[in-house]
Formats: structure tokens, C-alpha cells, sequence
């Protein structure tokens, strides 16, 4: 039989993550929403709790969390709960709280996943601590990754990078930014190397915020680097081309990520079933386990489809993490999780107000804007077209080449 209980140690985690998105997250969700590019001070207090906790190898919160699992590396034969499942958890929780404010805790961006995932030993020791933005998509690609134009150029000791990043969450915020960009053209995506570049260092600025639909308390930034220096050392994971491994190296940032941007979906979706149950009990509606749907009110019916949906993404995410850290490919996985997590969040958020009527339009709840923040978890870190793309490759058999 299959357990899909929790371990201990990560639903002791997962409750903390939970206090601060009840305690915290949600007594100022609507506050940030209201109050675009403003800073959220609370999380400072926040920042400083979390760092406690790093030190003392209880937990961390976000993208620093994981990439790595010493448990699994210690004995391969082990089921191990690590880094990533952990990360996935905590995530989930903050974002059932408020995802913009998740994603603009302090230190825990998901340019720390990249460092997780790519780093080298030493690299992990100079870049551990820090706030790390993720800086891919340009004005002239999407989620086609592949298509980076940033140029990077190494000049003598130093790595001077060109290009214009968009769409770069805490890009104004954070202390460092992880820029994905090419060492050589003529090689195509093999080239493409991911660099870690200072939030100070000379060249690089903020050209705008963006204004947007949703996860309004969270800061995005569009970037200009004009001849950036960084130190040689800051490319991450090694300078050489692999023309034969291709863009994997760069892209197994993703198979970390894309199951925390799952989770945070899932968490969006599960904090809008569990208001609009409060707002159906409330007009009368019984939902019932024991009775088929088709004899159900058609709004029951509708709820109990979008919690199997809700069941069905929260166990997808769950897999793609553990098989994260239990060193198993998870490319797929982590695809499907992403896919699957995004579309149930849209769906579910904007079913939910629609079936709680005016009061779910209104902002006497969180549900519209709960409604808003779901879109982009359905875009970011690769669109629901290019996760499905990525889902049919893998299991045809087919190459990008051969299925675009």
C-alpha cells in the first residue's frame, strides 16, 4: 500500500510555513495588493527568522531550499525527504497565504534555485546567503529559453554580459541576479551559461517595474546590462561547453523549480476551495462525499470536480520533488506537475468567484485577487503550451527538433 503521509520533520516545516501565511501573509495581502512596488517592511522581521532557522539547519523557505539533498547522497538505497520536498512544502503553505509576498521573502528567491541546482561546492559557499533573482526571458522570447540573445564575453579575468532581461521577479529587490546568457553564438543553446551578477556591479540597471494583473505585493523589474563586469568565478557550474550535453546543464535549474511554482499554485488553489466552501456552507449548499455528484446542486458537483483536480496537481508536485531528491530524472515529472498545478489554479480561482457571486467579485474576500495571482503561476518558469510540448516529447520519444 502506498503512504502518502507527510514524515515528521517535514510536517513539523510545513506548519510553521503555515503559521507565518495565517499569521503574517494574510492580515497584509490585501494591504500589498493595493499598494503596488511598495516594499513589504513586515518581511524583515520575517528575513531574520528565516535566516535563524538556516543557520540551525532547521528549514528554509523558497528557492534556497532546494537542489541539494545530503540525505540521499549518504545512502542512495534510502527513500529520502530533502531539500526539494521540503522547499516544495514551505512553499505551498506561504503561497496559501499570499504568493506575491512568498515570492518576496528575503533571501529565498528562485534565482537560489539555480545556485542550488548548478553550483559548484565553492560557489554554494560564496552565493549561499544571498537574495537571488532568476533572469531569463528577453523582449524578444518567451518561455523559449533557447532563444537567449544576452551575449557574455569573458575579458581576461572578467565576464562582461550585454543584453536586456524583462519580467525579473524581486529584480529591483534583490541582492544578486541570476542571468542566463550565451558564450558563443555560433553554438548555439549549449552555450547558453547561467552567471551570478551583483546587484551593484557596474552596467547593470533597472530600466522599469512592471505594472501587472497580479502578485502585485512582488516586484518586477525589467533590466538592462550595458558592458556588466562580474568576477570570472560567477558562472555558475562550469565555463566549458558541452555541445553534446547541450542545454541540459542550464535547464535542470527548471526541474527544481517548476515543482515549487506547482506548488505555489496548488497552494493559491487550495486557500480558494477552502473560501468558497465557507461561502457555499454559508448560502445553504451541502457538499456530500457519500452521494454521487450527478445528485448533487450543480455548485457541489462543480466543487468536488475542482478538488479532485486539486488532489490530483498537490500529488503530481509531490512526486516531482521526491524523485528530485531521490536523484531520479524528474524532467517530465516536474513538466507535468507544472502543467497540471498551473491550469487547476486558473480554473479553480475563477470558477470560485464566479460560483460565490457578487461576494466573490467584491473585495470583501481575497477570492478575485486570489483569482488574479493564479494567472501568471500558469506562465511563469515555462507556459502551460510549453509544458505540454515538453510532455509530449518525452513521451513520444521526439527530440525538439523533431517536435516543435
Amino acid at each position: 500500500m502506498i503512504n502518502l503521509e507527510l514524515p515528521k520533520k517535514l510536517k513539523a516545516s510545513a506548519n510553521q510555513a503555515h503559521q507565518v501565511a495565517s499569521q503574517i501573509f494574510r492580515p497584509i495581502s490585501r494591504k500589498y495588493d493595493l499598494a503596488e512596488h511598495e516594499y513589504p517592511v513586515e518581511l524583515d522581521t520575517m528575513a531574520a527568522m528565516i535566516e535563524g532557522l538556516a543557520d540551525s539547519g532547521t528549514q528554509k523557505i523558497g528557492g534556497a531550499a532546494g537542489g541539494r539533498n545530503d540525505e540521499a547522497d549518504a545512502d542512495l538505497t534510502a527513500n529520502a525527504n530533502g531539500g526539494n520536498m521540503s522547499a516544495l512544502l514551505n512553499s505551498l503553505e506561504t503561497s496559501w497565504g499570499d504568493v506575491g509576498l512568498m515570492l518576496t521573502i528575503p533571501y529565498q528567491g528562485l534565482g537560489n534555485a539555480a545556485i542550488a541546482a548548478v553550483a559548484t561546492d565553492e560557489q554554494l559557499s560564496r552565493f549561499g546567503k544571498v537574495w537571488a533573482a532568476m533572469a531569463i526571458t528577453e523582449p524578444s522570447f518567451g518561455s523559449d529559453s533557447a532563444a537567449v540573445t544576452t551575449t557574455a564575453v569573458l575579458d581576461g579575468d572578467e565576464w562582461v554580459l550585454n543584453g536586456e532581461k524583462i519580467f525579473v521577479t524581486c529584480g529591483q529587490r534583490a541582492t544578486h541576479i541570476v542571468v542566463w546568457a550565451s558564450v558563443d553564438k555560433s553554438l548555439g543553446r549549449a552555450a547558453i551559461k547561467s552567471f551570478v551578477v551583483p546587484r551593484d556591479a557596474p552596467g547593470l540597471s533597472v530600466a522599469r517595474l512592471e505594472h501587472k494583473l497580479g502578485i502585485k505585493a512582488s516586484d518586477t523589474a525589467v533590466l538592462l546590462l550595458q558592458d556588466c563586469r562580474i568576477p570570472a568565478d560567477n558562472i555558475l557550474g562550469s565555463p566549458e561547453v558541452n555541445v553534446e550535453k547541450g542545454f541540459a546543464g542550464v535547464m535542470q535549474t527548471f526541474d527544481n523549480t517548476r515543482p515549487l511554482v506547482a506548488a505555489m499554485a496548488v497552494g493559491v488553489t487550495r486557500a480558494a476551495l477552502e473560501e468558497l466552501r465557507s461561502v457555499l456552507t454559508e448560502a445553504g449548499v451541502e457538499i456530500s462525499y457519500d452521494t454521487p455528484a450527478m445528485n448533487q446542486s450543480a455548485a457541489a458537483a462543480e466543487f468536488l470536480r475542482m478538488e479532485a483536480d486539486y488532489e490530483s496537481a498537490y500529488l503530481l508536485s509531490l512526486r516531482a520533488a521526491w524523485m528530485a531528491d531521490n536523484k531520479k530524472p524528474n524532467s517530465l515529472e516536474a513538466s507535468m506537475s507544472k502543467a497540471k498545478a498551473g491550469r487547476t489554479g486558473t480554473d479553480v480561482t475563477l470558477k470560485a468567484v464566479e460560483l460565490a457571486g457578487t461576494i466573490g467579485y467584491s473585495q470583501r474576500t481575497l477570492l478575485e485577487k486570489w483569482a488574479r495571482d493564479s494567472k501568471i503561476l500558469d506562465i511563469f518558469e515555462g507556459t502551460q503550451q510549453i509544458q505540454q510540448l515538453i510532455v509530449a516529447r518525452r513521451v513520444l520519444g521526439k527530440t525538439s527538433a523533431e517536435l516543435k
